[in-house]
C-alpha cells in the first residue's frame, strides 16, 4: 500500500528539506519503496546522504504547503543524535530510513529503504474526510504538468463538498490555498498560450 506523509532530508548546505512523499510500504512498515523524480531535491539528498526521515502526520495544511513549495517558515524540527537527520516536531510518527538500493535508470527513481530507527510523538488525530480531500487536492496540485484544467476541474469539484461538510479551519485554509495555486497555474498557462498566438 501507499502511505502519504512528509519526508525530511538534509541539503548539501546542512539545511533541512521538507517534501511530501508517498512510499509503498508493507503492513509491518519494515520496507519503504520511494519513487521520487530525479529533478527533486529529495532524490538528490537521498542519493548523496543515504538517509531520510519519513513522517506520518495528520497536519494536512503543512503537507499541502510542502506540495506546492510554500512552506515558509520551515516547520520546527529536532536533530536525531549522532545522525544527519531531522524529525518534524509536530509529526505523529517518524521513521529514520536508510537507503539500501537506488535505481535511477528511469525517470522515476526507485529507492528501497529500511527503517533503522522510529518513534511516536503524539496520537494520530483520526480519520476525517476533509483531511483526505486536502491530501488528494495536494496530489493534484503536484501533477499540473501532466493534466489539463478540463481534466482536473471535475476532480477538484468532487472534493469540495467534503471540505464544506467536515473540515476544520486548517483544512479550509489548506484547500483554499491549493485551489488558488491551481487556478493561478492555469491562468498563467492560458496567458502564455494567448501571447504565443498573438506573437505568432
Amino acid at each position: 500500500m501507499i502511505l502519504e506523509g512528509l519526508m525530511t532530508t538534509v541539503n548539501a548546505d546542512g539545511t533541512v528539506n521538507v517534501s511530501p512523499m508517498g512510499p509503498r510500504v508493507d503492513a509491518g512498515l519494515t520496507q519503504f519503496t520511494l519513487r521520487p523524480f530525479q529533478t527533486s531535491t529529495t532524490y538528490r539528498n537521498l542519493k548523496r546522504t543515504g538517509l531520510g526521515v519519513f513522517h506520518v502526520t495528520d497536519d494536512v495544511e503543512t503537507l499541502a504547503r510542502a506540495a506546492i513549495g510554500r512552506l515558509q517558515p520551515t516547520p520546527a524540527v529536532w536533530k536525531l543524535p549522532e545522525r544527519e537527520a531531522f524529525v518534524l516536531t509536530e509529526a505523529c510518527r517518524w521513521f529514520l530510513l536508510e537507503v539500501t538500493s537506488l535505481d535511477d535508470s528511469a525517470e522515476r527513481t526507485t529507492i528501497e529503504c529500511r527503517p533503522i530507527d522510529h518513534g511516536e510523538q503524539r496520537p494520530f488525530f483520526g480519520l476525517n474526510r476533509a483531511k483526505h480531500a486536502v491530501v488528494e487536492a495536494a496530489i493534484l496540485a503536484t501533477r499540473l504538468h501532466l493534466t489539463t484544467h478540463e481534466q482536473l476541474a471535475p476532480q477538484l469539484a468532487a472534493l469540495r463538498p467534503l471540505i464544506e461538510k467536515t473540515a476544520g479551519d486548517a483544512e479550509r485554509r489548506a484547500f483554499a490555498m491549493l485551489e488558488q495555486y491551481i487556478a493561478e497555474h492555469y491562468e498563467k498557462a492560458e496567458s502564455a498560450r494567448a501571447s504565443e498566438v498573438r506573437d505568432g
